[in-house]
C-alpha cells in the first residue's frame, strides 16, 4: 500500500531527523502495536521501532536509541525501524498492516539514519511545452507529466504523439482559464492511472520555458516585446495552482540589460506569494550534462515556503571542446568525458544512399545497416537507441520499431553549395551560407529554431555535417540534442528543426528535475509497461489541419505575417 500524499506532507519534518527536526517534534522509541506489527512488511520479532512523537524531553534520537537498547536488554546492534507516529500514519496502520515505508533501516547509534523515501512518482505540468524536450527530461527523472499547454497546434500534435498519457491543451496561456487547466490535470492523472485523491494538494511542479525571442541576443531584444509578458503568465499559473516547486527556463539574455529588471520583478512577484527562489539563479550549459552541444540556458527554480529548497545540478561530465583540433585536455579524475558530435551521430547511415528519403522522412533499414550501426555506435548512441539501459532514466518505455530510421528526410543542395561545404574545414564557418561545419570530435554549436510563421518564417542556419557535404538531418540534430531515437519530430524539416531548436535538451531537463526529486525525498519507480505512441497522422499535420483537430479559435494560433510588415513593425518600435 502506498502512503497517502497527505501523510507524506504532514510528516515532512519528521522525515528529516536527526539534525533538523522541528522544535515541535521530538524522537521517541515506541513499540509497534501488537495487532499490526506482524503484518508489516519486513517486520520480525524483536525489532525496535523508532518513531517521531510529541515529546518535551528534548533528547536526541541517538540517546533515546541507546537508552532503549539498555531498557530492552539488548547488547547487540539491533535493527531499528522507522515508524512515524502521527494521526495519518496511525490511521494507515489501523487500515492495513503493510506500508512501503516499512523496512527503512538505521544504525542503533543514530549516526547513519536514512531518510524515509517514497517510491511515488511526483506530478508536473508543462507550460509552453513545444514538442516536449523539458517534459521528457522531467519524465526521465521520475515525474508523471499530467498536463501540458502549447500555443502552436503543430507542436501540440507532436507532443501528443510522444506523450500519450499527458493531457495536451492547445491554448494561448494568456487566455487560459484556471478551471480548464485544472480539468486537464484531472484528465492527465486519470490517464496515468491515478486519482485526484492520490495527489492530495497541489501538483508537485510547474515547469516551462516561456518564448525567449524577446530576450534573445539573436533578435533585437526589445524591452516592450509582447512575448516578454508571457513570463508573468507563467507566474500567474504558479500562483493559481500553488505547486510545491517551479522551474522556469529561458535564454541567458534575460539576465542582461533592461531584461534583468524583468527577471528581478518576476522574482519579487514569486516572493510576494510565498515562494523562495534558489539564489543566485544559474545559467546552465547543456554540454556539462552529457549533451554534445554548446547550449547555455537560464534556469530559475523556486520552492513554496513550506518546502525545502533544492539545489542546482552539478556537472555530470567534462565537455569536449567545441573545436578539438590541436587542443590537449588536462587529466580529470572526477568527471568522465562528455560525448562528441561523432559519438552522437557516427553510427547513423549516409542518407544519400536512400532515395526513399527524398519523398519521406523515414526508411526501414536492412539487417546489414543495423549491424553496422550497432558496430559503430558509442555508449551515448546506444543509450539513445535503447540498446543499453540508462540507469538514471525513469521514464516510461516506448513501443517503437528500432529498424526504422525516422526524422531523416534528405536536403537536396545545389552543386555550388556542395562545393562550398567540401571546401570548409571542420570547426569553421562557411562564408556564404554562414553555416558552421562541425568538428567530429568537438561540440555542436547551439541549435536554433528560427522563427515561426507569425514572425516571418525565417529559417535558422543549420550546421554542416562533419564528414559529408550537406547540412544535418532532423534525426542527427535530435541525437545532438539528446532526444532518444523513439522520439519523433514533425515530418517536415522546417517544423522538425524548429521543434528541436525551441526544446530544452532532455538531459538538462533531467538534471534539473532530479534535484527537485531529491528535495522531495523521493525515489520514483520506473514503470515496466511500454507505452504505445500516438497516431502517426499527428506528425504530418499542417497548421490548418492541426488547428481543426484541436478545435481552437484561429485568432488564438500563430498567424503568418509578411516579412515587409515585420520589418516595418520593428522599425516603428525602435523609432519609438
Amino acid at each position: 500500500m502506498t502512503v497517502p500524499e497527505r501523510a507524506v506532507n504532514e510528516d515532512r519534518d519528521a522525515q528529516r531527523w536527526p539534525g533538523d527536526v522541528g522544535a515541535s517534534r521530538r524522537a521517541a522509541v515506541v513499540a509497534p502495536p501488537a495487532t499490526d506489527a506482524g503484518g508489516v512488511e519486513g517486520a520480525s520479532k524483536g525489532d525496535l521501532w523508532l518513531g517521531i512523537a510529541p515529546s518535551n524531553g528534548g533528547h536526541d534520537p541517538a540517546s533515546l536509541l541507546r537508552r532503549a537498547c539498555v531498557r530492552h536488554g539488548r547488547k547487540d546492534t539491533p535493527r531499528v525501524r522507522l515508524l512515524v507516529q502521527s494521526r495519518c500514519f496511525r490511521a494507515l496502520f489501523r487500515s492495513s498492516g503493510r506500508t512501503s515505508f516499512a523496512g527503512h533501516m538505521t544504525r542503533a547509534n543514530g549516526r547513519h539514519t536514512k531518510q524515509v523515501r517514497s517510491a511515488r512518482r511526483p506530478t508536473a505540468v508543462d507550460l509552453f511545452s513545444g514538442a516536449g524536450g523539458l517534459s521528457l527530461g522531467f519524465e526521465q527523472a521520475g515525474f508523471d507529466v499530467v498536463a501540458s499547454v502549447e500555443y502552436d497546434p503543430v507542436h501540440a500534435a507532436v507532443h501528443e504523439f510522444n506523450f500519450p498519457l499527458t493531457e495536451v491543451l492547445c491554448a494561448d496561456l494568456a487566455r487560459l482559464r484556471a478551471a480548464d487547466l485544472e480539468d486537464a490535470i484531472a484528465a492527465g492523472l486519470e490517464r496515468h492511472g491515478r486519482t485526484v485523491e492520490d495527489n492530495v494538494g497541489a501538483v508537485d511542479v510547474v515547469f516551462g520555458g516561456p518564448p525567449c525571442q524577446g530576450f534573445s541576443s539573436i533578435g533585437k531584444r526589445l524591452i516592450d516585446d509582447e512575448r516578454n509578458k508571457l513570463v508573468f503568465h507563467f507566474f500567474r499559473v504558479v500562483s493559481e495552482l500553488r505547486p510545491r516547486y517551479f522551474a522556469m527556463e529561458n535564454v541567458p539574455g534575460m539576465t542582461r540589460g533592461g531584461h534583468a529588471g524583468i527577471l528581478d520583478q518576476l522574482i519579487g512577484e514569486f516572493e510576494g506569494i510565498g515562494y523562495r527562489t534558489v539564489d543566485p539563479y544559474r545559467v546552465l550549459n547543456a554540454a556539462d550534462y552529457g549533451v554534445p552541444q554548446d547550449r547555455k540556458r537560464l534556469f530559475l527554480i523556486g520552492a513554496r515556503e513550506d518546502q525545502p529548497l533544492p539545489k542546482y545540478p552539478s556537472a555530470t561530465v567534462r565537455p569536449v571542446p567545441k573545436r578539438a583540433r590541436g587542443i590537449e585536455r588536462l587529466a580529470d579524475d572526477v568527471l568522465p568525458d562528455g560525448p562528441s558530435v561523432w559519438d552522437a551521430i557516427g553510427d547513423l547511415p549516409d542518407l544519400d544512399r536512400f532515395t526513399e528519403l527524398t519523398r519521406s522522412d523515414s526508411v526501414v533499414l536492412k539487417a546489414r545497416d543495423l549491424r553496422r550501426m550497432e558496430r559503430n555506435a558509442s555508449e551515448y548512441a546506444k543509450r539513445l537507441r535503447g540498446v543499453i539501459d540508462d540507469p538514471r532514466d525513469r521514464s516510461h518505455p516506448r513501443q517503437w520499431d528500432s529498424a526504422m530510421l525516422t526524422s531523416s528526410a534528405r536536403t537536396i543542395h545545389t552543386q555550388a553549395s556542395i562545393n562550398r561545404f567540401v571546401a570548409t574545414p571542420v570547426g569553421e564557418t562557411e562564408p556564404i551560407s554562414r553555416f558552421y561545419r562541425l568538428d567530429p570530435q568537438g561540440l555542436c554549436n547551439t541549435l536554433r529554431a528560427g522563427s515561426g510563421s507569425e514572425r516571418g518564417a525565417f529559417t535558422s542556419p543549420r550546421p554542416i555535417h562533419p564528414k559529408l557535404p550537406r547540412v544535418l538531418s532532423v534525426r542527427e540534430a535530435a541525437r545532438i540534442h539528446s532526444f532518444p531515437d523513439w522520439f519523433r519530430l514533425h515530418e517536415t524539416k522546417w517544423h522538425g528543426f524548429r521543434q528541436i531548436g525551441n526544446a530544452v535538451a532532455p538531459l538538462v531537463g533531467r538534471a534539473v528535475a532530479a534535484q527537485l526529486v531529491e528535495a522531495m525525498s523521493l525515489v520514483p519507480a520506473k514503470p515496466d509497461a511500454p507505452l504505445e505512441q500516438g497516431d502517426p497522422v499527428l506528425l504530418r499535420m499542417t497548421m490548418k489541419e492541426a488547428t481543426a483537430y484541436y478545435g481552437v479559435d484561429k485568432s488564438a494560433v500563430p498567424r503568418p505575417r509578411v516579412r515587409a510588415a515585420l520589418r516595418a513593425d520593428a522599425s516603428a518600435k525602435i523609432a519609438a
